[in-house]
């Protein structure tokens, strides 16, 4: 799956963002443009990518957005928007209009959710949200960014049945940005995360939810009782950290959010997106061969001999490198360097 993220601007503040640097470092008006657009298109196509997802900051504000998506769709892609849901009047006017007759196997919505209570927003966010919800419920799977221990789903299952949303639940944990000051959950802080999630076992079984786990977690910290839990949802859970493939608007390439600053490269110097690939894996393992993983135990591990697991989140295992001494190899050090003078 190929990101493409229309624009760096967004009408939310998230204390565990992990889009922040990327966002601060982009000029306000950095948005898509069309001709940026068609290149990424015909890229993929080429390449044989039959999806793409639409990303931000907060997609639905490119002032084009809808016209974005018809064309992805009528190029033949599956289009996944990943939003806030706090649209504007005109915008949902724009979605009701052209979006709500298109088939939810072509085109869907992942809305990250914020708890209410945990992460207020205003009366206005919410009644946007709201509004959102009950338009395109039905083509929205729900997502939940973790960054506290004492986090609740019980809003997500209300909010599920109130819009008849999906019964999938996306589920990520909030990973550092190396160097900066985000919010998010720590290797040691991972293991309490999974025995909170397995405690609302009852509420997916009841609601017919499925949990859906994001990059980063480790398979060492879920339990095989769990893991079982997890399986007789027939959940795909994978514990790998590839790389998502962004695409910023003015098409440079990097591995994620987190790692924006990690041998950044500009679309144009790959010919398909398997290319691409190969540069991140060969990034992942310049890294790995420094560190093996989130915890000392990885190194060794018989999940990473047997690519079971992949040892945690690439960015959290880079935050380890923050404040040694010169030892790394030469591209991490660059980075790191950068990060210092950030």
């Amino acid at each position: 799956m190929a990101n493409i993220l229309l624009t760096t601007r967004c009408n939310r503040s998230c204390p565990y963002c992990f889009a922040e640097r990327e966002m601060a470092t982009s000029p306000p008006s950095t948005t898509m443009s069309w001709e940026n657009l068609i290149y990424v298109a015909d890229f993929l196509q080429s390449s044989g990518q039959k999806a793409v997802s639409l990303l931000g900051g907060e997609p639905t504000i490119h002032p084009e957005c809808v016209d974005f998506i018809l064309y992805l769709l009528d190029r033949g892609f599956a289009v996944t928007v990943f939003t806030n849901g706090m649209l504007s009047d005109a915008r949902l006017d724009e979605f009701r209009q052209h979006l709500t007759g298109i088939s939810q196997q072509h085109l869907s919505f992942v809305c990250n959710l914020n708890n209410p209570e945990q992460t207020p927003a205003s009366p206005q966010e919410a009644a946007r949200v709201n509004r959102f919800l009950s338009l395109m419920g039905p083509w929205c799977s729900p997502g939940f960014n973790i960054y506290r221990l004492d986090f609740s789903l019980d809003f997500l299952f209300q909010a599920i049945n109130r819009h008849g949303m999906k019964r999938h639940l996306r589920l990520g944990i909030a990973h550092p940005i190396p160097g900066a000051q985000n919010q998010f959950i720590s290797p040691r802080d991972i293991r309490k995360v999974i025995e909170r999630l397995y405690s609302f076992r009852d509420q997916f079984d009841t609601f017919r939810v499925s949990p859906g786990l994001d990059c980063g977690f480790p398979l060492c910290a879920i339990e095989d009782h769990e893991l079982g839990w997890l399986t007789r949802f027939n959940v795909q859970s994978h514990f790998q950290c590839g790389a998502a493939v962004d695409i910023a608007p003015d098409l440079s390439v990097y591995h994620c959010f987190p790692l924006s600053n990690y041998q950044r490269k500009s679309l144009f110097e790959f010919d398909s997106l398997q290319q691409l690939d190969q540069h991140f894996a060969h990034l992942r393992e310049q890294i790995k061969a420094e560190v093996a993983g989130i915890f000392p135990e990885c190194d060794g591990c018989r999940y990473q001999d047997s690519s079971a697991c992949g040892g945690g989140g690439l960015c959290q295992v880079v935050s380890r490198f923050i404040g040694e001494a010169r030892i790394r190899i030469p591209e991490i050090e660059d980075a790191l360097a950068k990060d210092r003078m950030s």
